[in-house]
């Protein structure tokens, strides 16, 4: 009785330890596969490839802004000099052909002019420094449109600059460019290495336009005169875009 007893109690005891071990092997397992599936080269992989647009607009506005900086003793007087002028500036540009919409107010500063001396700080009066933006339309009035405004007061000429009024459109071109040479950059790449593209899960777009200035000085108070008014070109306006596309590969 004592020997079966024995043989019955090895018998648990092996089934016990075997049934431990074929838990800690599972356990042991799915620790393995786990710490596996979460290695980084088993994570999706992606590639991201650039491609670039360029396109060369000819220019259909001119930009420019003309300005008046009045000096008086009382800001009412710098006031009213500054505006009186600059209403004859404006009025003048207009009768050269530019319309209402193509002149917008960019600033308008009227500040205290001080003179600093061993005594301290001396009043000395108000300046009032305003400028408009006007867009040119007709390149040929270009130079007349100068012309007339220094001749009726503007002291200030600077930032001719020339871009395109629908540049919208330009940079679509320009983006259409890059996708293209984005795309057939990732099937070679891809192609070459043996991978498929699964997806595109990210695109981003940069770039810019180059505007082309010209003119940029003030008159101080000058006046142009027509025989001496400056040949001024437009050239060509250069518009890049960017575009970066990111694929998923399988």
């Amino acid at each position: 009785m004592e020997e079966t007893k024995t043989i019955e109690i090895s018998q648990k005891l092996f089934s016990l330890l075997a049934g431990l071990i074929v838990l800690i092997t599972v356990f042991i397992a799915g620790q393995l596969f786990y710490q596996f599936k979460s290695l980084p080269q088993n994570y999706p992989t992606d590639i991201s490839v650039s491609g670039e647009g360029k396109v060369y607009a000819k220019p259909d506005i001119a930009m420019v802004n003309l300005g008046v900086e009045t000096q008086a003793l009382k800001s009412q007087d710098a006031v009213n000099q500054n505006n009186e002028k600059m209403n004859k500036i404006i009025e003048a540009v207009k009768g050269l052909g530019v319309e209402d919409k193509d002149i917008k107010t960019t600033l308008y500063n009227l500040n205290p002019i001080y003179d600093y001396t061993n005594l301290g700080r001396v009043f000395k009066g108000y300046s009032l420094n305003q400028q408009v933006s006007v867009k040119i339309r007709d390149f040929d009035k270009i130079n007349s449109i100068l012309d007339s405004a220094t001749s009726n007061g503007a002291n200030r000429v600077s930032d001719i600059s020339f871009t395109v009024d629908d540049i919208d459109s330009v940079r679509a071109e320009a983006r259409a460019k890059a996708i293209e040479k984005a795309k057939e950059k990732a099937f070679v790449l891809t192609s070459q290495a043996g991978l498929k593209i699964e997806r595109l899960v990210n695109i981003y777009e940069g770039g810019s336009f180059t505007p082309q200035p010209f003119y940029d000085q003030g008159f101080g108070g000058a006046v142009m005169e027509e025989s001496i008014t400056p040949q001024i070109e437009s050239g060509e306006l250069e518009v890049n875009v960017t575009v970066t596309l990111t694929y998923r590969l399988r």
